[in-house]
């Protein structure tokens, strides 16, 4: 008689740890080629979350995002972290042109206890692909970067947690009076992250 075996997905702090720092990497990647930050020549092909995706070639970026996965991952399986925010800059005048913020909220729960959660990886993936979809056609509604910019990453830990030496104290880099586009969010059931993009509005008409 045939039987039937079912699976469930287990998901740990550390897996989901893993899950959420490793989407920083590529979605900080996805926002940096989809925006013009740097060449689209420094930039290579691979396949992940299904999906056709760019990471950058230039050995100072992908150092800048090792460092920063790694101490993500610190943060994130402490419970510590609260939002990660990529900000792209005028490079003549470091005014800020965007905000990609990325909210996290932890199950603190799973962090005291280390209690398991479940959810399908597939569901995971399919969330995080919604997201890299709306990075990958944000040029259909975010102004043109027509100059020269840099990025930068800021961290919102909890007051309790030192500043590594490898980071500096920062203002928040904000847009006065921004433009903002809510983008989709995805759940690990262990960590959720919300994900939202301001940048400065232009459009002001003359009132005449």
């Amino acid at each position: 008689m045939a039987s039937k075996t079912a699976t469930k997905d287990i998901i740990t702090l550390r897996g989901s740890t893993a899950i959420v720092s490793e989407f920083f990497g590529y979605t900080a990647n996805s926002i940096l080629y989809n925006r013009g930050v740097y060449p689209a020549e420094s930039f290579g092909r691979v396949k992940k979350y299904g999906l056709p995706l760019l990471l950058s070639e230039d050995e100072g970026v992908k150092t800048f995002i090792a460092n920063l996965n790694t101490q993500l991952s610190e943060w994130l399986e402490a419970g510590k972290l609260q939002r990660i925010v990529l900000v792209i800059m005028s490079k003549a005048t470091n005014e800020v042109l965007e905000r990609w913020n990325f909210s996290i909220e932890t199950d603190k729960e799973v962090v005291e206890t280390g209690v398991l959660r479940e959810k399908s990886d597939k569901e995971i993936m399919r969330e995080i692909q919604a997201i890299m979809r709306q990075i990958a056609s944000s040029i259909t509604y975010l102004p043109c970067l027509d100059e020269p910019c840099i990025f930068d990453v800021l961290a919102y830990t909890d007051m309790d947690v030192a500043v590594p030496f490898t980071w500096t104290e920062s203002d928040p880099k904000l847009i006065a009076n921004p433009q903002m586009v809510k983008l989709h969010s995805f759940d690990t059931k262990i960590h959720k992250v919300d994900t939202l993009v301001s940048y400065k509005n232009d459009d002001e008409w003359d009132e005449k």
